[in-house]
């Protein structure tokens, strides 16, 4: 969440200003020599009032995505491991496929997918701060082809979502907001896992093989 300004912080553009106003009449009462070290420790005054940086400026550098960040992962009580076992739970044998932290920092929620072994997928959405899973609702928009995909996935990834989230954050240090199985172009099924810093709100994004746990590619989002 966006650090609010205290209503009695000072602008860095006011404390330039305040310094110079100093430094004026100081002047305007001096000789020569004490108005020269004046306006010396005046200008002095000023860059420094300049070049600082408050706590309002740093808050004010986040871009956008890391605000919404900020702003929603304090709110979650319900970490990515509660909500899969929830989301698990509302399909008989069903295994994990995704998890992603969406909503807002009133309403933060996980929608997850699962699938049974022959590949039928199911999404269930699960409340992040109850932990409560909601109605699971079938995927209509598999055909057979896409059922037979995720099964082989399935099949193959003998790593599991909890096991690649913890191969990232041994990585990262941070809070796991999505973790979802797919493929590489050589048909091996990956895991891509997202973790948050919260001392800079960046999320860094880990594909890690699903087969043998190896980190295949990193990325930093800063933006």
């Amino acid at each position: 969440m966006t650090a609010k300004r205290k209503e009695l912080s000072v602008p860095r553009g006011t404390a330039l200003l305040s310094a110079v106003a100093a430094a004026g009449a100081l002047l305007t009462g001096c000789g020569n020599d004490a108005g020269d070290a004046a306006r010396t420790g005046a200008v002095e005054a000023a860059r420094i009032a300049a070049t600082s940086s408050s706590p309002s400026a740093s808050a004010s550098s986040l871009t956008e995505d890391q605000t919404e960040r900020k702003e929603l992962i304090p709110k979650v009580k319900t970490g990515y491991e509660q909500a899969l076992r929830a989301a698990v739970a509302a399909v008989a044998k069903s295994e994990p496929v995704s998890i992603k932290l969406k909503g807002t920092p009133e309403r933060p929620r996980w929608k997850t997918e699962v699938a049974t072994a022959d590949g039928a997928a199911s999404t269930v959405r699960v409340d992040a701060l109850t932990g409560k899973a909601g109605k699971a609702r079938t995927e209509t928009d598999q055909d057979d082809d896409d059922k037979r995909e995720l099964a082989d996935w399935l099949k193959k990834a003998t790593v599991t979502a909890q096991q690649a989230a913890q191969t990232a954050t041994d990585k990262t240090k941070g809070t796991v907001t999505a973790v979802e199985l797919d493929d590489s172009d050589g048909g091996t099924p990956t895991w891509s896992v997202d973790v948050v810093t919260t001392d800079d709100w960046n999320k860094t994004t880990y594909d890690i093989d699903a087969t043998n746990r190896k980190i295949l590619q990193e990325h930093i989002d800063r933006d």
